[in-house]
């Protein structure tokens, strides 16, 4: 375990802890909820950060750190739903995609290819993570619920669009070499 990989198991440990915060609705929940999210957020950030400035990039922490962003958003995804923030059937679109790229992933790893996180995925979780705070402050803050549904809907955008670009990447690293 080094700096990083902590970091990215912080933020596993984070993710139950914003449940409760965000679905027991006591005074002040959401602004505390919209804390550790964004504690949560900086984490990722961080781990990359050291990862990459101390040379300390493992084979755990590639494949760990898109696990603990997934349960991240979906936990927070899944949270907005209860607190009727935002529509099922926008998460079960951004969930699907999650568990797609996570199993497109750890086929890969079974094979010796490691599909590194790209552009649009980078993408696709600034915009998730802009649209969950948004939309958990408009709970308080009425005026951002507008932002927050228009951020949700390019987040959805996103996330067809970078999940067809981790199957056409799967497909080029993965599956056209042992056809040769």
């Amino acid at each position: 375990m080094n700096l990083p990989n902590t970091l990215t198991v912080l933020r596993i440990f984070l993710v139950p802890l914003l449940v409760v915060v965000l679905l027991t609705r006591g005074a002040g929940h959401v602004y505390f909820g919209a804390a550790i999210f964004a504690l949560a957020v900086l984490t990722d950030y961080l781990d990359g950060f050291f990862a990459r400035r101390r040379n300390e990039v493992t084979r755990l922490g590639i494949l760990l750190d898109p696990l603990a962003d997934k349960l991240l958003t979906a936990a927070a995804l899944l949270s907005l739903v209860e607190m009727g923030l935002v529509p099922a059937w926008v998460v079960m679109i951004i969930l699907a995609r999650e568990l797609a790229v996570t199993g497109l992933r750890n086929v890969a790893a079974g094979r010796g290819v490691l599909i590194r996180a790209s552009a649009l995925g980078k993408g696709k979780m600034v915009a998730q993570v802009t649209a969950i705070l948004l939309l958990l402050l408009s709970r308080e803050l009425a005026v951002l619920r507008a932002p927050g549904m228009a951020a949700l809907v390019v987040v959805v955008v996103v996330t067809l669009v970078s999940g067809a670009d981790y199957f056409v990447r799967f497909w080029r690293e993965v599956m056209k070499p042992s056809e040769r």
